[in-house]
């Protein structure tokens, strides 16, 4: 579901203005990760319990944010991602291993599938996604036979009513998480290009936007109006931002702080060559993952 942010009504006498804007997946990434942050869920979390930081590229701008530290390359921190027209998996450690947070202390060496299980309905995991919905439901790719990162989480956040919060940017639109799903699976597909995997649903997490974001940080609505470009803005997403005018100019302020932002950097060890290695046999592939 889409997390829930109320733009305040437009102030009397004041004028209402709208503007144009187009962020390429970076700055998309980037602004994600500032309205994460700013959430009361996590503020009141850092201040006062745990907070769990997912394995993600998203998530990688979200750690930068909180710690005000850069990590290279931002791709490293993840484990599957789709990179070079292939699905595939970083076969190395995360760059950053300040993952999991207690009353704004990092916990050292913490392993999150350890810690997880102190976590209280006032805790919070930040887990990132490979599509969303126009009904705010969010999917995951996993190529883990284990489920990957939210097959570990999502049990015990739901049932304990903890917070998950899913930064995603409107690039991974897709019509309909739940038919995505019917259609993917591990033992799915007898062909493909780069790893085999299921996109799991998750209709529990609150959702953040580039939306959200906008209307969180600078009380704007936007309003996702295109898609798409070339020559650099593959993926980029386009929008009206409209409020008064007061309003407008500090979410001009907030894009230009962020416009610029340089395209995510890749790391250079991987489980997979190439599926054409493989005939793109989809089981041969997946076993480059040993198991996981």
């Amino acid at each position: 579901m889409f997390y829930e942010v109320k733009v305040p009504e437009p102030k009397s006498g004041q004028k209402q203005i709208s503007a144009l804007v187009v962020l390429n997946p970076a700055e998309s990434r980037r602004l994600l990760a500032k309205a994460t942050v700013a959430l009361p869920e996590v503020r009141n979390a850092w201040e006062n319990g745990m907070i769990i930081i997912g394995r993600g590229i998203t998530n990688a701008y979200v750690t930068e944010e909180l710690f005000n530290i850069t990590i290279e390359p931002k791709a490293g921190q993840t484990a599957g991602l789709i990179s070079k027209g292939i699905t595939n998996n970083h076969a190395a450690p995360p760059v950053c291993t300040w993952h999991v947070i207690r009353k704004g202390k990092v916990v050292e060496g913490a392993d999150s599938n350890v810690e997880i299980l102190n976590f209280g309905p006032e805790d919070v995991f930040i887990k990132g996604a490979n599509a969303i919905d126009s009904r705010g439901n969010a999917g995951i790719f996993a190529s883990s036979l284990k489920g990957g990162t939210i097959g570990m989480c999502w049990p015990i956040v739901t049932s304990r009513g903890s917070h998950l919060i899913m930064p995603v940017g409107l690039e991974k639109l897709i019509p309909c998480v739940s038919e995505a799903a019917r259609n993917t699976g591990i033992y799915h597909f007898k062909y493909s290009t780069g790893l085999p995997a299921k996109l799991m649903p998750v209709e529990s997490g609150k959702v953040v936007t580039e939306i959200q974001a906008f209307a969180l940080l600078t009380g704007v609505r936007a309003c996702h109006v295109a898609s798409g470009g070339v020559g650099g803005s593959e993926g980029a997403v386009v929008f009206s931002l409209t409020g008064d005018e007061e309003k407008i100019e500090k979410a001009m302020a907030l894009v230009k702080s962020i416009k610029g932002e340089p395209p995510v950097t890749l790391p250079d060890k991987f489980s997979l060559s190439s599926p054409v290695d493989y005939n793109y046999d989809a089981m041969a592939q997946h076993a480059t993952l040993k198991g996981i």
